[in-house]
């Protein structure tokens, strides 16, 4: 029974995984043409319009999948199917309504929001169309809470897909078609495909919804009512629940906002023009942000799936399924996140130059910052692990730690001009560690053990050295084929090496590797490759 419990969250987890991996490969193909077409400065344009969305986006509706999925698992638990669905009414109400007050807000205060806050002026038209957004995002997340909250991933997955290939596909052509005009105009076209693809993605729910929901009343009309929760009951849970969720990531949201205000006005004192100090904004967040973030998308899975699926073994008193559940997440998270910051940082410039060709510029960015990954994703799993045993104001509170940090750090290394936007970078690293060390130990506080960092970090740690002097060296002996052949095949080279050293210091075990999704052929691979 235990393992097929493992099995269950290992394969929801899997689901999400895959889906925020090709997300963010759609995400990245896409960014190509864009920044061909924009460049660094068209960038920072999208970049500002985008943080200020997704601040607004954060304060209406960012803690609600968490928090919907955690109710709703802890109901469907106890066997409260009704109480589980009038949650997802309630949070559809409470959201939409919240989210179209936002909407309305962003169109109002666009113009000066863009000159105030994001210091660039050309970011109205940006802020303008991703208004709707707002709303069309807010009541999607609804629906995506209440599906995890069922244990189902499957069009939460499906979903994002389908958003992010309507939101490619829109970008590009709307931009294309408005470059000719201007870089802003532009730049308002690539944020449009945002809106055009959260529509789709809320078709996709509204369309499963429907086909599930009889068979969901049916479930409740043989379970019976029960203890009936009532709309105030549900909506004071629903909002202490995830308040602290929308705070605690809002933050992070606020550390991005500071990014923005803080390095355009610390590299004008620092000596920079506008132009100057645009084109590195546009670097920081067109090409560090997004190519840190991609491996990030594993633990981001990982966390989600991990917050309704401990909150039920949670509420069941199930503590060793409990501790189960939280190894397994930090670990698949870190032996993902480890190798992917020291191959990033070993071939930062490679890849900048094989991505960008005609816009490489920025590759000291993902040197020095590639580490921000470990710490990102240790903080993001370890925060959803936290909100699935109930400590969900804990990881606010670290995240403000964190944020105080950032702050300070780019106040005062920002404008010395050797460092320039390269001390973002360096506070966005101590943000995460600050944050991430916090959560592990409020965790270690609250289920009373340390999660198995040993084999989580420091055996990956090793693999990961090891891969990152074979990838150095790979590099420097296949660079005569080329830039893009050579950092491909390097890449493929150092995935291997990981892989071998991982598996022969006994990183992974059978056992562990048995329980994921596909685990009899995996562990099939490897016996047959004598690497277990």
């Amino acid at each position: 029974m235990e393992k097929t419990k493992g099995s269950s969250y290992l394969k929801q987890a899997s689901i999400l995984v895959a889906a925020g991996l090709i997300v963010r490969f759609i995400g990245f193909l896409y960014r190509l043409p864009l920044t061909a077409l924009w460049g660094d400065t068209g960038n920072a344009i999208y970049s500002a319009g985008y943080q200020v969305y997704n601040f607004l986006l954060i304060l209406s509706s960012a803690g609600l999948p968490a928090a919907i999925g955690k109710m709703v698992s802890e109901r469907m638990a106890l066997g409260e199917y009704e109480n589980a669905h009038r949650v997802f009414r309630v949070a559809l109400l409470g959201c939409g309504t919240l989210s179209a007050i936002f909407m309305v807000g962003l169109w109002v205060l666009a113009e000066w929001i863009s000159v105030t806050i994001c210091k660039i002026p050309d970011s109205y038209y940006a802020l303008m169309t991703l208004a709707p957004t707002i709303l069309i995002v807010g009541i999607m997340s609804v629906f995506r809470g209440y599906f995890q909250g069922m244990n189902t991933m499957v069009p939460t997955a499906i979903s994002q897909i389908v958003e992010q290939i309507f939101n490619a596909v829109a970008s590009v052509v709307l931009a294309y078609l408005l470059v000719r005009h201007s870089v802003a105009l532009a730049s308002a076209g690539g944020t449009a495909g945002t809106g055009i693809g959260a529509l789709a993605g809320l078709l996709v729910m509204f369309v499963t919804y429907t086909k599930e929901r009889p068979m969901l009343f049916e479930k409740i009309r043989q379970t019976g009512q029960g203890q009936r929760e009532t709309a105030g009951q549900i909506g004071k849970t629903l909002v202490c629940t995830a308040f602290p969720i929308i705070l605690g990531t809002a933050i992070y949201s606020i550390t991005n906002l500071a990014d923005m205000s803080m390095v355009m006005e610390r590299l004008l004192t620092a000596g920079f023009s506008s132009d100057e100090a645009e084109i590195l904004y546009g670097q920081l967040q067109g090409k560090y942000v997004v190519l840190t973030t991609m491996p990030v998308a594993i633990s981001t899975a990982m966390a989600t799936a991990a917050v309704p699926t401990i909150a039920a073994s949670a509420v069941l008193k199930d503590t060793a399924a409990v501790r189960r559940k939280i190894n397994m997440a930090v670990k698949i998270a870190m032996v993902i996140s480890i190798p992917a910051a020291v191959g990033m940082g070993v071939l930062a410039h490679q890849i900048l130059l094989m991505l960008f060709p005609t816009s490489a510029e920025g590759g000291e960015l993902l040197t020095v910052g590639s580490i921000s990954i470990l710490f990102l994703a240790l903080s993001q799993i370890v925060t959803g692990t936290l909100q699935g045993i109930g400590k969900v104001h804990v990881p606010a509170i670290n995240a403000a730690f964190g944020a105080v940090v950032k702050i300070v750090l780019n106040y005062v290394l920002i404008v010395i001009p050797a460092i320039n936007v390269q001390g973002a970078v360096i506070s966005t690293i101590a943000c995460y560690a600050v944050a991430s060390l916090l959560n592990l130990w409020a965790l270690k506080k609250a289920v009373g053990f340390w999660p198995d960092l040993v084999g989580a970090l420091v055996k990956p740690a090793i693999a990961a050295a090891v891969m990152g002097v074979v990838c150095y060296g790979a590099y420097q002996v296949l660079s005569g084929l080329g830039n893009t052949p050579a950092t491909l095949l390097t890449i493929a080279v150092s995935i291997v090496v990981y892989a071998v050293v991982l598996l022969k210091s006994k990183g992974l075990s059978e056992e562990e590797i048995q329980s994921m999704p596909m685990g009899n052929r995996l562990v099939g691979l490897c016996k047959k490759t004598k690497l277990l």
